[in-house]
């Protein structure tokens, strides 16, 4: 798309460092400068703000990321496009069928009930839970990979969605401050709530879960 747009050589294009590398790399594919901004806390994708200040005049697009079925604020991203003359292009998630979405849209409002000691998604926005993350809070990323290993040795599959931002990998290192980025990096954990969970399955997560507290110490 940003080859059959005319992006190249000379031009920045705006995208997240909150994953999604393949989307930088492909910046640098057809010759642009990726420019890192910061995401929105709560949506985790670009935040509008942050899309703003990084404008320059060398700006020819800005691509956007949609996470864990949470949509981005598109009305106001192509708002910015239309006044500094910029594309606008979406990385579109894997759909997932009506009945499959309704059922993780249930499954996540028994988590939302039932979990304590960690903060729990924002469901606005039409949020089809592809991901269930939730925020471990403390001191960052010791506290969570706590978590997340002894949540993992009661048997509840859970993964780091973002290990590292990618301004942070050494081919696209940057001296950059994106600070929701990095602490989203650091407390998100995705927990289960596939379609095929039981309900035995959910009442097992949730007691993984809240039998921590929301915080562990790291090991030394």
């Amino acid at each position: 798309m940003l080859s059959a747009a005319g992006v190249g050589v000379g031009d920045e294009v705006i995208v997240p460092a909150f994953g999604n590398v393949e989307v930088t790399e492909a910046v640098g594919l057809v010759g642009a400068l990726p420019v890192f901004a910061d995401i929105d806390p709560v949506s985790y994708c670009l935040d509008v703000c942050a899309v703003e200040a990084a404008v320059t005049s060398r700006t020819a697009a800005v691509v956007v990321v949609h996470r864990f079925g949470r949509r981005a604020d598109l009305t106001r991203l192509h708002g910015i496009g239309q006044r500094h003359g910029l594309l606008v292009l979406e990385r579109a998630e894997t759909e997932v069928p009506y009945d499959e979405v309704a059922q993780r849209r249930q499954r996540a409002a028994y988590l939302d009930a039932k979990l304590r000691g960690v903060r729990t998604p924002d469901g606005g926005d039409g949020h089809t839970f592809q991901q269930y993350v939730v925020r471990v809070p403390g001191n960052g990323r010791p506290d969570r990979d706590a978590f997340a290993r002894a949540v993992r040795a009661r048997g509840v599959e859970c993964r780091v969605p973002v290990k590292t931002p990618v301004h942070r990998l050494p081919e696209f290192r940057r001296c950059v401050s994106l600070p929701e980025t990095e602490r989203a990096a650091d407390e998100t954990l995705a927990l289960p709530v596939d379609a095929s969970l039981t309900k035995r399955d959910m009442q097992r997560i949730v007691s993984a879960c809240n039998v921590l507290g929301g915080l562990l110490q790291p090991a030394f």
